[in-house]
Formats: structure tokens, sequence, C-alpha cells
């Protein structure tokens, strides 16, 4: 080994991995909020133009149904084909902002190794 040579792990190669412990430290602190911003966010899905709604939290948990009296009168069949429309589409677009906010989290995060 000449002088100067170390084991392959210098100066620069500690500040890569202090900055990728300074970014991950900061994408643990954003997931705890990007949490608590989906557990109070509320996406609606619907049927039938409107008539049966739904809604769920940013992580999917249900919080509540509203059902139009005009609906009731088509019996019990139908009226569980659209709350399961509803709850797909209120699913679909809790997905999607999850997915969005994870990106916009994880947007120009380099890793070194990854």
């Amino acid at each position: 080994m000449t002088k100067g040579q170390g084991f392959g792990f210098g100066l620069g190669k500690m500040k890569e991995i202090s900055e990728a412990f300074k970014k991950a430290q900061q994408v643990q602190e954003g997931a705890k909020q990007l949490q608590e911003e989906l557990e109070v966010l509320e996406v609606e899905g619907e049927a039938a133009g409107g008539l049966v709604k739904v809604w769920l939290s940013g992580n999917q948990e249900p919080r509540r149904v509203e059902i139009s009296p005009d609906v009731m009168g088509e019996g019990a069949e139908v009226l569980s084909d659209l709350v399961a429309v509803a709850m797909k589409d209120a699913y679909k677009k809790s997905t999607a902002a999850m997915r969005a906010k994870m990106e916009a989290l994880t947007s120009g995060l380099e890793l070194p190794g990854f």
C-alpha cells in the first residue's frame, strides 16, 4: 500500500454516506408526516352519478357511506353493487393520492448503491 492509499474508504465516501443518512432521516420524518396526512385525508368514491357515495381515509380506512333515498327502492342486490362500485372508486382515488404523496416524498432521493 502506498502512502495516501487507504482501504478504499476515503473522505469522499464518508461524505456520501453522511449525506445518505441525512436523506434517509428526512425521508423518515417525511414518512411520519405523510402518515398523519393520510390519516386525516378523506377520499370520496361514488356510483350511479353520486346516488351512492363512500369516503375512505388516505389509508383506505372506511369513513362513511351516503345512500340517496332515490336508490333505496332498487333492491338489496342493486344497492350492494352500487356500494361496491363506490368503494372501488374511493379505493382507486385513495391509492392514487397515496402514491402521489410517496413519490413527492422520495423524489430526488439518490442513495449511493441503490
